[in-house]
């Protein structure tokens, strides 16, 4: 099991409504589909950045995830043009975490 944690950076003075989308829309998609979100964050030290986290049991389940919600028309015809208009894609990072023994997050 692990979980990755996606960081974001919206378009300058758009994050707000982006969490309105992240919240109204892609998180309720992905979630519908199987993905497991566990958080939402906005950054407190950054007026445009926010950070998400999604657990996986394992790869197999996250490549199926992907492709659940990547390939599907909706996120190709809708949804993925939109978050690309609200976000620098480039300055997405995503980091893989596994939870350490003692972690209440394992």
């Amino acid at each position: 099991m692990y979980y990755e944690i996606r960081r974001y950076q919206a378009q300058p003075g758009r994050r707000e409504e982006w969490v309105r989308y992240m919240e109204d829309v892609v998180i309720p998609f992905q979630t519908s589909l199987g993905m497991d979100v566990t958080a939402s964050f906005v950054d407190d030290q950054d007026q445009d950045g926010y950070v998400w986290i999604r657990r996986f049991e394992d790869d197999a389940r996250s490549e199926a995830l992907y492709a659940a919600v990547y390939h599907h028309d909706r996120w190709k015809d809708e949804i993925g043009p939109a978050v690309h208009s609200l976000l620098i894609p480039e300055k997405t990072v995503v980091t893989r975490v596994v939870p350490t023994p003692a972690s209440p997050l394992r």
